[in-house]
């Protein structure tokens, strides 16, 4: 992909601790420098300033995490000085609170702007959805599946031909399982006193950050309901609490008083997650709330392993029942732990067929690079259209 010279790309994400958004802006930043532009990004940055750096991007610490509306002012005018003072082509936003100062800047300036739906925005009344609504003042709409285009288009009434559907693409090179030693995924299955690979109960991975919307209670329950019929597994949960103390409390408590001790395991935060979905033998992803696109459940697929997943938002396009994993209601305990029994009968050879027909589809349908390509389209769209007074 060609980008017009002196390029120069200003992402704008709240931080940059972890999850989708946040990795999605620094894989754009690594293609934009790949394809000789400059990639800055606008954040009060975090643990993953490091591959920000390491993929050539520059990091502009600003408090774009900001609510507060004199905050959000000034920070505007910092915008306006980097926009100006860099040679800023484009303003790409991926969140609500830091788009207001960002559009602002942008505006005024007279660079074009788009935005990334990465999650779902519910509003319940006018107010916050004028809030979200901030994310299609734009010159374009990328949407992350086209669960979250129907969505955009639905809750907005914005024109179709705005936003485009780019589903979030994986890092075909980290998650490889030809590239991870097997003392990768040893360490880590020591770590969390595991048998070796191959031995042992069949593990289920719930890889996602503590909080109360990513199911975990539910899969306390259903592991319970399984212990309670002789079935021996065990469950990981990795993920931080990020400060939410009290919730990873419960969630002890709660694998105490189910007598799952050694059943059910809080593991904190995991660097490797290619190593990670090698040690498990199922990946989960229980969801209460439908999630945009479910990186959670396309990485594990990439690695060979099949999944289970809630049955609704971008997981419905993500995995195939029957092909690649099992889809559940969400919240659903029977429907969890016959999930999970299915996966559990079928045993690791069974499970070896699915995750290498859902290995063959990711990687097909939801690679970085397709992923990044897509949206540098986006950009030489909008530059052309600009050039040409339209």
């Amino acid at each position: 992909m060609s980008l017009p010279p002196n390029f120069s790309l200003l992402q704008v994400v709240p931080e940059l601790e972890t999850g989708g958004a946040e990795q999605t802006t620094i894989d754009v930043a690594r293609a934009v420098v790949a394809a000789g532009g400059r990639a800055l990004v606008a954040s009060r940055g975090g643990r993953m300033e490091a591959a920000l750096a390491a993929a050539g991007g520059e990091l502009v610490r600003l408090p774009m995490q900001s609510k507060n509306p004199l905050v959000m002012l000034k920070t505007a005018r910092a915008l306006r000085r980097v926009i100006r003072g860099r040679g800023v082509s484009l303003v790409h936003v991926r969140s609500r609170a830091p788009a207001f100062p960002a559009l602002w800047a942008a505006t005024a300036e007279g660079v074009p702007t788009v935005a990334t739906y990465h999650g779902i925005y519910l509003a319940k009344g006018p107010l916050k959805r004028w809030y979200n609504a901030v994310m299609t003042r734009v010159d374009r709409v990328i949407a992350n599946s086209d669960y979250t285009r129907a969505h955009v288009l639905a809750e907005h009434r914005i024109a179709p031909e705005k936003v485009v559907s780019i589903p979030r693409g994986v890092d075909l090179g980290r998650f490889d399982p030809e590239h991870v030693a097997a003392e990768r995924v040893e360490a880590l299955r020591e770590a969390w006193d595991l048998p070796p690979a191959g031995e042992g109960p069949l593990v289920f991975l719930l890889a996602g950050r503590l909080t109360p919307i990513k199911g975990h209670e539910t899969i306390i329950a259903a592991a319970a309901r399984l212990k309670g019929e002789g079935r021996n597994l065990r469950v990981i949960f990795a993920g931080d609490d990020q400060g939410r103390t009290a919730y990873r409390q419960s969630l002890e408590a709660a694998v105490g008083a189910s007598d799952l001790a050694g059943v059910v395991r809080l593991v904190g935060h995991c660097d490797d997650m290619p190593a990670a979905f090698l040690a498990a033998d199922v990946a989960l992803l229980p969801t209460l709330v439908p999630e945009s696109f479910g990186r959670a459940a396309v990485e594990p697929q990439v690695m060979g392993r099949p999944v289970i997943a809630s049955d609704h938002g971008g997981t419905t396009e993500t995995v195939l029942p029957g092909q690649t994993g099992w889809r559940a209601p969400p919240g659903d305990i029977d429907a969890w732990a016959r999930a999970m029994a299915k996966a559990a009968e079928l045993g690791r050879d069974g499970l070896g067929v699915l995750g290498r027909t859902a290995r063959e589809r990711a990687t097909r349908l939801y690679s970085n690079d397709a992923m990044c390509a897509a949206t540098l389209a986006v950009y030489e769209e909008l530059l052309k259209a600009r050039e040409a007074g339209k």
